[in-house]
């Protein structure tokens, strides 16, 4: 008998290494894809860790009710390779955004409410005016469209100073991101001092009614000591520095947590309660409008086509291009590129093939090694590697058997109704 349990045991380990011979490991898939067009990828493979390229991938599978499930893939990921993630931070500052709108719960207040930031400090900025925005009154919303639309950095500004680093961070730790640091305003040079303290901000309802006030924070937040420091020189002034840039101050979110963050958003109920952020169900329509519209949507913001065309932050799966993407095609996503760091976090659908895939990658295209120099590799590197990543998924998700076609209604949005 005892002979019979270990000789039971035994087949059972045995039939279940054999099904784990059979499966792809969740790196092994990418780079079997990406060795399927050396044309494009010999290169990126050869020197993936140089490149500090690193890719996830996730398969989405819907059952009959349409419930979908995520298997996830990964290329090279590592967190010990430091990334700067440029603008992809205004995703987790967007949501949060309004989040804190529908936490304060205070009549008349909404994305919509005209906001005031004010100044009680040097380099902070004051706006009483937003020359895109409707009849010129800056608002949350019109902040989030510039954000998706065309990653506007005052627009983050914006709202990086009504959330209140500390908040920030502390949001993003209850929700499962402890080592997500978003420490600091884009495009400006600050202390950290600076960073810490945020612009007094008003809200005023239709009659110029003031409806809540927020007085100037100043975040005790306490941040890791991070030892990241890039590249072998890098430009102050004019003045060339021969050693690499210290990166231990800055924004620090790991790919992972973008992925994500994003797909919290995306599939809520995907989630545990306590990693969703806490949003009307009208505000993440708002989102998952602007997230995947092309700036000629928006009537206000208005952006004319020759300088933003409907791809200017669509990356994976068109790179530059600036021709029309098809209708049956929806890119939702975010962004970023910066010192050389080029990023984008993008949910990807297509409406007449029945497909839908989440991809997001990183890649360093700075074969100097030099920073502030505006002498990157964007062109010839890293936006032929998010088109041509994008296609290659996208390709093998045309080709990949599904069960049951996914309904993909509730990303089929109006974009004229321009909310």
């Amino acid at each position: 008998m005892q002979k019979a349990i270990l000789l039971f045991i035994l087949c059972l380990c045995m039939k279940d290494l054999h099904a784990q011979k059979g499966q792809n490991k969740p790196a092994d898939l990418l780079e079997t894809l990406m060795k399927t067009r050396p044309e494009y990828f010999s290169s990126i493979l050869a020197n993936k860790d140089s490149l500090n390229v690193q890719i996830i991938y996730t398969q989405i599978d819907r059952d009959k009710n349409n419930n979908p499930s995520f298997t996830e893939y990964s290329f090279n990921l590592n967190n010990d390779h430091y990334f700067y993630p440029a603008s992809t931070v205004k995703m987790p500052i967007a949501y949060l955004a309004l989040e804190k709108l529908n936490e304060l719960n205070k009549a008349g207040l909404n994305r919509n409410t005209t906001m005031i930031t004010d100044s009680n400090a040097a380099k902070e900025e004051i706006v009483y005016a937003e020359p895109k925005a409707e009849n010129s009154k800056p608002s949350v919303a019109d902040y989030v469209k510039q954000i998706f639309l065309v990653s506007d950095n005052d627009a983050f500004n914006r709202l990086y100073e009504f959330v209140g680093q500390q908040t920030i961070q502390q949001k993003l730790r209850e929700k499962g991101y402890p080592d997500a640091i978003i420490r600091h305003r884009l495009q400006i040079s600050l202390t950290d001092a600076q960073n810490r303290l945020t612009n007094p901000i008003s809200f005023y309802d239709s009659t110029g009614k003031m409806v809540y006030h927020q007085d100037e924070q100043n975040s005790k937040a306490v941040f890791p000591a991070l030892n990241k420091k890039v590249g072998k020189g890098y430009y102050k002034g004019d003045q060339l520095i021969n050693e690499p840039l210290d990166f231990s101050t800055k924004n620090l979110v790991y790919l992972q947590d973008q992925h994500h963050i994003q797909r919290s958003l995306l599939f809520p109920e995907s989630v545990d309660a306590n990693q969703r952020f806490n949003m009307s169900k009208d505000d993440r329509y708002f989102v998952l409008h602007w997230m995947s519209a092309y700036p000629e949507e928006s009537k206000y913001p208005y952006f004319d086509t020759v300088h933003y065309w409907d791809a200017y932050c669509k990356f994976l799966l068109v790179g530059s291009e600036k021709g029309r993407i098809p209708s049956n095609i929806r890119i939702f996503n975010k962004p970023g590129d910066a010192y050389g760091f080029l990023t984008d976090i993008a949910y990807i659908i297509d409406t007449e093939k029945k497909i839908e895939f989440m991809l997001c990658a990183t890649i360093y295209c700075n074969s100097d090694g030099i920073l502030n120099d505006d002498k990157y590799d964007y062109e010839t590197v890293g936006y032929p590697f998010m088109k041509h990543l994008g296609q290659l998924i996208y390709d093998h998700e045309v080709k990949r058997k599904r069960k049951f076609s996914p309904d993909l209604s509730e990303f089929i949005i109006d974009y004229k109704s321009n909310q």
